[in-house]
């Protein structure tokens, strides 16, 4: 390979590094918004309040996952 070439393979690189490493960082601050965000609208419901919204969140996701499973296709005679 060229000298050149190199140069430019290690300019882009560089590039990417910082790309992700820049991405990277915005995914943590992402996390720490979002949770922030879940615990102060804990707080605003209250305790009660919260277990009902979780309960019925693991009841739609229960209903989702029986609607995701395929259906046994049963032999018509």
């Amino acid at each position: 390979m060229k000298e050149n070439e190199l140069i430019q393979m290690k300019n882009k690189v560089v590039a990417l590094t910082k790309t992700v490493t820049q991405l990277i960082e915005d995914f943590i601050k992402l996390d720490s918004l979002s949770r922030g965000t879940l615990t102060a609208f804990q707080l605003y419901l209250g305790k009660e309040e919260w277990e009902k919204v979780l309960k019925e969140l693991k009841e739609r996701e229960l209903e989702a996952q029986k609607d995701d499973e395929p259906k046994e296709k049963k032999l018509e005679l």
